[in-house]
């Protein structure tokens, strides 16, 4: 059978398309049937079912209009009588279509339009739909790209088979590309949108200098070398954590290289920004003493409860332990995940005596004691009356200069003082309206309840309408710096998660959740619990 030229260029259109565009051959080949069946079902009526194909190979258009087999016609467009049906296919029965052939079609300019219009409309679905695809699997790699065009300080990027974007405050401090210049980037998130899928690329992400790294340093490609934690702060200056899975490596001369060949390389792309290479290690107090380099650091202290650190460094290494506008002990924080507190090693001793000064003078009013005895259970370290109130007697006793008499004497006044203390808290929860029902809520003491009562909540509902962040406080970033804002049991230690719990049993009794919602909430915190300690345990990547 001959192929008629007109047959052969709906082919070659179909070849153009698909090659230009990069979609498959019988997408396009099915966006032009479903443009043809659209023109048809305009000159044959809308409520005709019609079916288009074109033979992917001779390009021969064959129209068939569908026909359901019914008992009796309603639709004549639509529908055939079983009897007619099976004069056609003797086989037919009720429910099956039949395929009736219909003439070519002469498309006029109207339709030839419309069909223009789905073919476009399906091929850049189609487009949109490879692009995603490609890019969705590809988060997280570094890419090469020509700058397309800058406008309000974000650039288009030409990626050859997509388009990203580099928007301001992904783009490193002072960097300034124009039209046509080469540019590398990180690809960080990609999102399907209405406008088709967007690509967000960044330059001050901390994973594009680990990358970086990655393509410099052949040992952290192979996996000899890891890079642990990563903390930037973009154009100036960022710390690199990396540790050696082979003893016969130093982790840090290879990031390094000869004569610094492999750091500068990333410096250059960076804009000249200033890395510390640090050796990571899974003992907190070292890594951190590690990230604060190149201050040296006396003494550490560590609080897990709290999550933080004080670290003491003589007092010439304070503003070098700070940095600049405290970048060097911020980025030291970030890259360790603690929170860290730097004093010279004069303010660490006048703390402490302070601290045992007001210890020592707590003991003597709450106990009624004289300074030696309140400067002893000072000395030995007891921080609180609760403490010297329920500690095992014999801790008390063997401190010297006692016995058992003064040390059962000791213990009572502290009972006695707590007990006088707890009648008085009573008093002002009462005074306040704070209602006896939140007592049954684990955790909270009177004096957390009338902590509660101070900032208006006195009731279960009160309690159960609170965020985590009401009870213990949060955070916030603004223009560079962090402010801390307290919550309503910010001065005892409650946790988040504690709080957390507090709210939600204070849901379930007032009759917002089920048992069954408590529950499972409260398995997810475990789990969040227990990620955030192996994170913390193994870094942040």
């Amino acid at each position: 059978m001959a192929i008629s030229a007109n047959r052969l260029e709906l082919l070659q259109i179909a070849d153009a398309v698909a090659r230009e565009k990069t979609i498959d051959r019988g997408i396009v080949i099915a966006a032009m049937e479903d443009a043809i069946q659209k023109a048809a079902r305009s000159r044959y009526g809308t409520e005709t079912e019609v079916r288009a194909e074109i033979n992917p190979k001779t390009g021969e258009i064959r129209l068939q209009r569908l026909l359901q087999v019914v008992e009796t016609v309603e639709n004549f467009s639509t529908e055939i009588a079983l009897e007619d049906a099976k004069q056609r296919n003797p086989e037919a029965t009720i429910g099956d279509y039949i395929a009736e052939p219909l003439p070519p079609l002469d498309f006029g300019r109207i339709a030839a339009q419309s069909a223009k219009q789905v073919i476009v409309q399906k091929v850049r679905e189609a487009e949109r739909d490879r692009q995603f695809d490609e890019f969705k699997d590809r988060i997280g790699e570094v890419v090469n790209g020509t700058v397309k065009r800058a406008e309000y300080g974000n650039v288009i990027v030409d990626l050859g088979r997509g388009e990203g974007i580099v928007r301001r405050d992904e783009l490193i401090p002072r960097e300034l590309f124009r039209t046509g210049d080469r540019i590398r980037a990180y690809i960080y998130d990609v999102r399907r949108e209405q406008r088709g899928p967007q690509i967000f690329l960044s330059r001050t992400h901390p994973q594009f200098m680990a990358k970086l790294f990655a393509q410099e340093v052949p040992e952290i490609y192979d996996g000899i070398i890891e890079i642990k934690a990563v903390a930037r702060d973009p154009g100036s200056r960022a710390k690199i954590a990396v540790i050696s899975k082979d003893s016969s490596i130093d982790p840090v001369g290879a990031c390094v290289g000869m004569r610094g060949s492999r750091v500068q390389a990333v410096v250059g792309e960076l804009q000249g920004e200033k890395i510390d290479i640090i050796p990571w290690s899974p003992d907190e107090a070292t890594f951190i003493v590690n990230a604060l380099q190149p201050a040296e650091v006396a003494k550490v202290v560590v609080d897990e409860d709290a999550e933080r650190i004080e670290v003491v460094v003589p007092d010439e290494q304070l503003s070098l332990a700070i940095g600049r506008r405290g970048q060097n002990v911020r980025l030291a924080s970030q890259l360790t995940g603690w929170a860290i507190d730097i004093m010279t090693e004069q303010e660490e001793s006048e703390r402490r005596q302070k601290e045992f000064q007001e210890r020592s003078t707590l003991f003597m009013e709450c106990l009624n004691v004289d300074e030696m005895v309140g400067q002893l259970l000072a000395t030995e370290g007891f921080t609180s009356v609760e403490e010297v109130a329920y500690v095992d007697l014999e801790e008390i006793s063997m401190i010297e200069g006692f016995d058992d008499d003064t040390a059962e004497e000791i213990q009572a006044r502290a009972r006695d003082y707590l007990a006088e203390l707890e009648a008085k808290l009573d008093e002002e929860r009462r005074a306040l309206g704070v209602a006896d029902e939140l007592r049954q809520i684990d955790g909270l003491t009177t004096a957390m309840l009338v902590a509660l009562g101070k900032e208006g909540i006195k009731t279960i509902e009160d309690l159960a309408g609170c965020a985590a962040d009401d009870l213990v406080g949060w955070t916030e970033r603004k223009d560079g710096e962090t402010k801390r804002f307290d919550g309503a049991l910010s001065s005892f230690a409650v946790s988040r998660t504690d709080a957390e719990g507090m709210v939600m049993a204070a849901r379930l009794a007032a009759g917002w959740i089920t048992e069954e919602e408590l529950a499972a909430h409260m398995g997810g915190l475990e789990e969040e619990a227990e990620d955030g300690e192996e994170e913390h345990a193994g870094g942040t990547a």
